[in-house]
């Protein structure tokens, strides 16, 4: 065999190789973590404008001591390069040996401020005179120290937010360089769907507890929940705090020891847009638990049975805000609700 055929086959046989080597590499997935430490090849600095302004005034008495052989002009424009340089070099440390721990925060309606509690810890031991979290207030820490601070974000749709980064930054000792790090410890709030105004009142079942009394015993001294009105309605039993807030006519009704039992029901719910129906019935969530009823959610794929209490309420919520709008029995084609930094 020629040698020319020889080297082309084997130039072939070690591109297959390599071609079977970059088809089967696959990268290494990240683990997800709440703390993130900063990293010397990850630390950034540029001179802010007074220090570019602070270079101007050293380039121009450079000039003029050059110029004029003045041996004070250089020993002075040297001294003010040299207190540059020290500048840079403290300014540039203060972000070594510093870790950012972000915390998963407390769950909001959509429109609302996001908030990420962080501590900032120091493993260095030393003293970091200014720091500040872009975002938040400058603060302090001490040698070995930690502080606690809150991180808002801003939110727009419903789902889980995640954090999407955190930036650490200093200006010190004089403000003439600005030294940053990019984190990007996990952290994740909850947003629930943003609530209507106003939503249909969810029809009331026909049992009532364990007591199981039958009617609402209209006139008993215990509240049991609103209804529409109707004509001949006493003034006294109408809710005048829910006619203020544009909810229309609702009679108060009273009966003893018992707790209406109602349905937060997708289906009965009638809405074109699947954000809006959400919408709906985070109303009706707020406002059965407003009224201390028992109440129970169906949406398509989830069903929860009737409960009261704060936890109830968050945990309705909360699979309000999770919903796959892809789901079986929703309308065809929308897309799942989400959030993102």
């Amino acid at each position: 065999m020629p040698r020319g055929s020889q080297l082309a086959q084997g130039l072939r046989l070690r591109l297959r190789r390599l071609r079977q080597r970059l088809t089967g590499w696959r990268p290494h997935a990240v683990p997800r973590s709440a703390e993130a430490a900063t990293h010397h090849r990850r630390i950034y600095i540029l001179p802010t404008k007074a220090g570019l302004g602070y270079g101007l005034v050293l380039l121009a008495t450079l000039l003029g001591a050059l110029n004029y052989q003045n041996n004070l002009g250089l020993l002075l424009t040297f001294l003010m390069i040299s207190t540059a340089l020290v500048s840079m070099h403290h300014c540039w440390f203060q972000l070594l040996g510093l870790s950012v721990r972000a915390r998963e925060g407390l769950p909001v309606f959509a429109g609302e401020r996001a908030r990420f509690p962080l501590s900032v810890r120091d493993s260095a031991g030393k003293a970091r005179p200014q720091l500040a979290v872009v975002g938040a207030a400058p603060f302090a820490l001490a040698a070995d120290g930690e502080v606690h601070l809150e991180l808002t974000r801003p939110t727009r749709r419903r789902g889980p937010l995640a954090l999407d980064r955190v930036i650490l930054e200093t200006r010190y000792p004089f403000g003439l360089f600005r030294a940053w790090t990019e984190l990007r410890p996990f952290a994740e709030v909850l947003v629930y769907p943003k609530p209507a105004a106003r939503a249909p009142q969810p029809p009331m079942l026909a049992r009532f507890d364990q007591q199981g009394r039958g009617d609402l015993g209209v006139g008993a001294e215990d509240y049991v929940g609103p209804r529409a009105y109707r004509p001949g309605d006493s003034p006294k039993q109408l809710d005048w705090k829910a006619y203020a807030r544009e909810r229309g006519l609702v009679v108060k009704q009273f009966g003893g020891d018992q707790s209406a039992r109602v349905w937060v029901d997708w289906e009965a719910v009638p809405s074109p847009d699947v954000e809006h129906r959400l919408s709906l019935l985070a109303r009706q969530v707020l406002d059965a638990d407003a009224l201390n009823y028992s109440y129970g959610l169906r949406l398509p794929g989830v069903s929860i049975e009737h409960e009261r209490g704060g936890r109830h309420k968050h945990r309705c919520l909360a699979a309000l805000a999770r919903f796959d709008a892809g789901a079986p029995g929703a309308e065809p084609g929308a897309e799942p609700g989400s959030a993102q930094a």
